[in-house]
């Protein structure tokens, strides 16, 4: 098939791989323009821009899709199908109605759960036993479009940088088999409900609030790794706590201070309980497992404690 490809992010990259190796021509890759990057704020350009020169493709980098020039110039490449995957920028519907099979996404949710910006995170925040992949024929609302198809898998203890990469693989896998017979996968409209939407993460969701449960903690541990990073505060300095494990707080030690809490008995939320960072939450503990200081590598708990001392009652924000 002749495909335009439009992607930014590593999540995109296993796809437009998949569509390479099985054959497609691939006219010309859109994605989003070189942005500042690193301690030096050099110009560096995205995940798929990157791996589409490595592989000898056309890249176009424009700021929006709304111009009438930009319209005609993707409408001139005469693709088949555009295939779409966390590319960042609005699509006109005359970019949609370009392709003769118009746009298909690669989108990493069980639609209709989870339309929007940021699925992964927002399905292990909510606890969700399982998530998974869709491929949808793109309209104007957002994420509203037919499912062609799907692919799952069970959310566990996984992060949300391990869950991502999971479902970039499987829907470029999914997306692959799709392009082979569309005639074989049709459009199936969503159902009217169980609609959820996945609103873009905020920095500040990323400090951890020990007044919910452990669960819940850990929750925010797991969808905050790799970024932003779930954190807490201690003397001024940000701490990231990158993988946790749920305490009991009777496994803990120690007694912690005076004031009753339904974290247990004498126990405050946020209160340091032990000699190994367990930290009292509403109902249970958390321990971490990876840490990392602020300005410092990321290393296990076994590692840091042998530098860095936050003694048993100390209370955390």
């Amino acid at each position: 098939m002749r495909l335009i490809f439009m992607g930014t992010p590593d999540f995109a990259v296993p796809t437009l791989n998949a569509l390479v190796e099985a054959g497609h021509d691939i006219v010309a890759v859109y994605s989003q323009p070189p942005r500042p990057a690193n301690r030096g704020k050099k110009l560096t350009p995205s995940a798929v821009h990157a791996r589409a020169e490595e592989l000898g493709l056309e890249v176009r980098t424009p700021l929006s899709l709304k111009s009438a020039e930009e319209q005609a110039a993707f409408a001139a490449l005469g693709a088949d199908v555009a295939v779409v995957a966390a590319y960042g920028l609005i699509l006109p519907q005359a970019i949609l109605d370009a392709p003769s099979h118009g746009c298909l996404n690669v989108h990493g949710s069980l639609l209709p759960r989870w339309r929007g910006a940021a699925p992964v995170q927002r399905a292990i925040l909510a606890g969700d036993a399982e998530t998974g992949v869709g491929i949808m024929q793109m309209e104007a609302g957002l994420d509203t479009g037919p499912v062609r198809a799907t692919a799952t898998t069970a959310i566990d203890r996984k992060t949300a940088g391990e869950l991502t990469a999971e479902l970039a693989e499987l829907g470029a896998g999914l997306m692959v088999e799709v392009l082979a017979d569309l005639a074989a996968h049709p459009a199936i409209a969503q159902a009217a409900d169980g609609v959820t939407y996945a609103r873009k993460i905020e920095k500040s969701e990323a400090k951890l609030d020990f007044n919910q449960s452990a669960e819940l903690v850990e929750r925010q541990v797991r969808a905050f790794n790799p970024v932003p990073g779930a954190f807490f505060e201690f003397e001024s300095e940000r701490y990231r706590i990158l993988v946790a494990e749920i305490v009991a707080p009777a496994q803990a030690g120690a007694a912690g201070s005076l004031t009753q809490t339904s974290s247990g008995p004498g126990l405050r939320r946020g209160d340091v309980l032990d000699d190994q960072l367990t930290i009292a939450c509403a109902d249970g503990a958390i321990r971490p497992t990876i840490i990392q200081r602020a300005g410092k590598p990321a290393m296990p708990l076994a590692d840091f404690l042998r530098g860095n001392r936050i003694a048993a009652g100390t209370m955390l924000s």
